[in-house]
């Protein structure tokens, strides 16, 4: 693939990350386990993050501790309130996940169908409708803190980087 555009790619989607991660970071601890679930809406977003970016939906599993509990028809949340630090940990291995499969990505891999029950995409088209369920759930964070303590994180316009070790 055009190394360009693998550039363009990472810089909007990383983007897009460091926005998620951003609100993760300005949010007291009192709305983190209000009612405004705002701990639960971070854990969807970056389960659906992680599991949207495996190239193969059939062989996911979360990283430990968090479990597959997104997939329960029955629309439970999870067992326990995930902390902060443990959503940013999260974060963490979802940027580097991210950043791995569009550094390694070929005109072949871009082509490549994403299929599960409910979806067939290409790959490349997945990691569009992937980027913008993180905006849309980011969306969502930045309105709760806007709404809870009258502030939100700033726009990010690019990536600040790539993989953090």
């Amino acid at each position: 693939m055009i190394p360009s555009l693998k550039n363009d790619i990472w810089r909007q989607f990383g983007a897009s990350i460091d926005m998620l991660e951003n609100a993760i970071k300005l949010c007291p601890q009192t709305v983190w386990t209000s009612a405004s679930n705002f701990w639960y809406i971070t854990y969807h977003c970056l389960f659906w993050l992680d599991y949207y970016l495996s190239v193969n939906p059939a062989d996911f599993s979360p990283p430990s501790p968090y479990t597959l509990s997104e997939f329960n028809p029955a629309g439970e949340m999870p067992d326990q309130v995930y902390s902060q630090e443990e959503m940013l940990s999260y974060l963490k291995h979802c940027r580097n996940k991210c950043y791995m499969l569009i550094e390694n990505f070929t005109e072949e891999m871009a082509s490549a169908r994403w299929i599960n029950e409910y979806k067939d995409y290409s790959i490349f088209e997945m990691l569009l409708y992937n980027m913008r369920h993180v905006q849309h759930h980011t969306a969502q964070l930045n309105l709760i803190l806007r709404q809870e303590i009258d502030d939100a994180p700033a726009w990010v316009s690019i990536a600040r980087n790539g993989l953090e070790m």
